[in-house]
């Protein structure tokens, strides 16, 4: 263990987040925790200061590394590529590289049908998903590109399959995967990896979203095969962990696909 050690990792929306267990209740921080097992130092980012350095505390203090706090809002009324590049001015100005960026920041109006969508719901999933990763990759390309880094971008199978009353997430996340595939193709002859993970993780906000919307979440999430939905450290944070890995030969611009710890091509 401590492969990453010594390098440095991005994760947009790491805020702390716990499940109605204990466990660790979103994709971001259980993202942040399986790097920080790996001596990865961590830029955090969010909207809720009080999440992220909750999430500060306890990693530092489990993994003995170093993270940087990084209050981010990628919205329709701001000036976003300032907002972007103070980040990563920040972490360079800290940590002097950047070896993988992860896209996972996510906002939408989930259970509102497309003939009720309003203009504002629409941008607020098109700006927190499709726009940062966008800002991000931007910016982060010649810090990428000096460090054969790595980008993880998030979608999702509400893109994939179409997803009742998720008109807006779909869009952002179907645009985030067509964007990564443009990126893996221009960004490959760099050395810089792009993959896109397409998650099934049961977190604090897909609990949130069953008792808001049962009849959307009943039509839209269903129980994998292997009967488990997946774990957002154990699984999904390892795979993330895995394509950040100089040994791996995944090919980049692939999706890969979990859903329940099952990992499938589409």
């Amino acid at each position: 263990m401590g492969f990453l050690k010594g390098k440095t990792a991005i994760i947009t929306g790491a805020g702390r987040a716990v499940l109605s267990n204990g466990k660790s209740g979103s994709i971001g921080y259980g993202i942040a925790h399986a790097y920080a097992k790996e001596g990865a130092n961590l830029v955090i980012t969010g909207r809720n200061v009080s999440k992220l350095e909750g999430a500060k505390e306890e990693l530092e203090k489990l993994y003995g590394i170093k993270v940087l706090v990084m209050q981010a809002d990628v919205n329709a009324s701001a000036d976003n590529e300032a907002v972007v590049q103070s980040v990563i001015d920040k972490t360079m100005e800290t940590f002097g590289r950047i070896d993988v960026l992860i896209n996972n920041a996510q906002a939408s109006a989930s259970g509102v049908s497309l003939a009720e969508h309003t203009t504002d719901q629409f941008n607020l999933a098109m700006f927190s998903g499709l726009y940062a990763a966008f800002y991000y990759m931007k910016a982060c390309y010649p810090h990428l590109k000096e460090t054969k880094g790595s980008v993880i971008n998030f979608a999702s199978g509400a893109g994939l399959f179409g997803n009742k009353g998720q008109c807006s997430y779909a869009a952002a996340k179907e645009g985030i995967r067509g964007l990564s595939r443009v990126a893996a193709t221009e960004w490959g002859p760099d050395g810089i990896n792009v993959n896109v993970v397409c998650p099934l993780a049961w977190t604090a906000q897909l609990e949130q979203f069953e008792q808001a919307y049962p009849e959307a979440f009943k039509a839209n999430v269903h129980m994998p095969p292997m009967g488990h939905y997946g774990d957002s450290e154990l699984e999904i944070g390892r795979v993330c962990v895995q394509l950040a890995s100089p040994d791996f030969k995944y090919m980049s611009g692939e999706t890969l696909t979990l859903e329940g710890g099952m990992g499938q091509r589409p």
